[in-house]
């Protein structure tokens, strides 16, 4: 049995199960190369096809999420959503009334499905994938919600979970919290999109000058630049309120992003960042504790945007009624796609757990590789074994490179995690600062993070046994005893946003161990393999591309170690 899932929103992708195994998952935006793409996924989903070699007729049950008005005024109107999509990229020129598009986006995002809805988005889709090919198929809706819920829920591996989800909106709610027992995922709390915490915090981004949906993450890591200060000091601090397992609002989206302009003219973009990243762990961490106390369940699973945020979910882990946790890694609205597939195949064949590992979109031989890379005569190469290019790259990587490092399956969700891979140096300012200078380009206060074998992780952080962290969801404080060899991987307030390697991927574990002989740590800085604003890349021809653009020297790919003529 097939069960395929689809979400054509923001940072649209699709998945599929197969016998209830989760067979491939990628998103749009690697085939279209629109970070976040939210047209409708029909590379992706042709990409699962492909992979798992089946033609569109074989599919019996295709599940999709999201039906509320705006949602399905956007599938009736598709020039709506890419309208949209090009004022919040910034990629056209500020529109005159931004100011009533934003009140016009709050007031409409404030409602949840109405009559019709569900009829009219499944007709358009049903439509669409029909073009494709798609016969007597059975059509699934998953709630925004539930869809969040079941990618957190069936692969964190707990029998027994409390799960919550948090994010801006999605069908009239904000988050949600649900118990997960005896193989029943059920729901007990429901929060209004009126107390949004995603749609505070993207308003906040949207005010310092940043992309909203988008830079949130860079809110987070300039609230470190702030002078510290008490919570009582907040000036945002009675915007939000925690009575019980109630999270509610002040005011409504509208009056709340008035407010926060009001504030926000008068305050250094570092302080304003301190005052929202602050007011949303007090209030997380709050409703979060309270929850666990309401429910007696010390295993907590997280998914929705708002989980992307790594020192909340630090202070969520360091809860003493918090016994073991999880963040589903691809914890955003490109999540949905998944879950909504991993919900349908429950509801259908009763499984409740599912293994999950984030290598699930495409792979490319060696010999095809060879091929692509023998077009350009920019560049050298030669083929090595998988220990000889781990001893390789580690030596470049100990004598103060970067390589940039393609193998295997892309992973799934936001992070490279040692298959799509910059890596370099832990301890080097210095490439650091190139790396940002001339690939990434990125903003200076945004730091990178480690990759370390789960081996070395308690001399590098202050673990507490609560679970290893292998796709960068958490927040860690570093030792003091490793501060000199985490200076690339660290940031201001010596907190680092560690992947802990163990037996999932065996070559990028090759290379680590081979960092370690050359170093003592099995430690290395690694970042996304891709420019910044771009997606991460997919292809070998994305790779090379990227290896181009940027004069970088190094890579190694498939089996295949790759110089740049005119690398620097």
């Amino acid at each position: 049995m097939y069960v395929l899932g689809i979400w054509d929103g923001h940072d649209a992708g699709a998945a599929l199960i197969e016998d209830g195994s989760i067979v491939y998952a990628a998103n749009e935006e690697r085939f279209t190369k629109r970070k976040l793409e939210v047209k409708f996924p029909y590379h992706s989903i042709k990409a699962a096809l492909e992979y798992a070699k089946i033609k569109p007729t074989e599919v019996e049950h295709i599940a999709f999420t999201t039906t509320e008005f705006t949602k399905t005024l956007e599938r009736i109107y598709p020039r709506m959503k890419e309208t949209y999509y090009l004022f919040r990229r910034r990629k056209v020129p500020k529109p005159r009334f931004d100011g009533f598009m934003h009140n016009l986006k709050y007031t409409m995002t404030g409602v949840g499905i109405l009559p019709m809805c569900n009829q009219i988005s499944s007709s358009i889709i049903s439509r669409q994938l029909k073009h494709m090919g798609f016969r007597d198929f059975k059509l699934h809706i998953v709630e925004h919600h539930t869809a969040h819920a079941a990618t957190a829920a069936f692969t964190s591996g707990f029998k027994k979970s409390l799960v919550i989800t948090l994010d801006g909106l999605g069908d009239g709610l904000s988050g949600s919290v649900s118990t997960f027992e005896n193989g029943k995922l059920d729901r007990h709390i429901s929060i209004p999109v009126r107390d949004s915490l995603g749609i505070f915090f993207e308003q906040v981004t949207n005010i310092i000058g940043m992309r909203e949906l988008e830079d949130e993450g860079k809110v987070m890591a300039m609230a470190d630049y702030s002078y510290p200060f008490d919570f009582e000091s907040n000036k945002l601090k009675d915007l939000f309120k925690v009575e019980g397992t109630v999270i509610s609002a002040r005011y409504n989206a509208r009056k709340q992003f008035a407010k926060l302009q009001s504030i926000g003219w008068q305050l250094p973009r570092e302080q304003f960042s301190y005052m929202a990243q602050q007011l949303l762990e007090n209030i997380v961490v709050k409703f979060a504790s309270n929850v666990v106390d309401r429910f007696n369940i010390n295993d907590i699973v997280l998914a929705g945007g708002l989980f992307s945020n790594i020192k909340a979910n630090m202070k969520i882990r360091k809860l003493e009624n918090v016994k073991r946790w999880y963040v589903f890694p691809h914890m955003g609205d490109g999540g949905i796609a998944l879950g909504s597939a991993l919900y349908t195949d429950h509801m259908l064949s009763g499984k409740t757990q599912y293994d999950f590992d984030a290598y699930l979109g495409n792979e490319y031989d060696t010999e095809s590789t060879v091929q692509i890379i023998k077009k350009d005569k920019s560049f050298e190469f030669a083929k090595e074994s998988a220990a000889g290019q781990a001893r390789h790259a580690a030596e470049l990587i100990s004598n103060g490179n970067y390589v940039f490092w393609f193998q295997g399956r892309m992973e799934y969700g936001p992070r490279a995690l040692g298959d799509r891979s910059i890596l370099a140096p832990s301890d080097s300012d210095t490439v650091k600062e190139k790396l940002n200078m001339y690939v990434k380009r990125r903003e200076w206060f945004q730091p990178f993070a480690p990759s370390v074998l789960e081996e070395d992780i308690s001399r590098v952080v202050d673990y507490d046994n609560k679970g290893y962290d292998k796709y960068m969801t958490m927040a860690y404080s570093v030792k003091e005893s490793a501060r000199d060899v985490t200076k690339s991987v660290v940031n201001v307030d010596n907190s680092a946003r560690p992947q802990a390697v163990g037996q999932e991927n065996q070559k990028y574990r090759e290379l680590l161990n081979s960092v370690r002989k050359l170093t003592g740590y099995g430690l290395v800085l690694n970042t996304s393999f891709n420019l910044h604003g771009m997606p991460i890349v997919m292809t070998p021809e994305d790779a090379l591309a990227t290896m181009k653009a940027t004069k970088t020297k190094y890579m190694f790919i498939n089996g295949i170690a790759v110089t740049n003529k005119r690398g620097v």
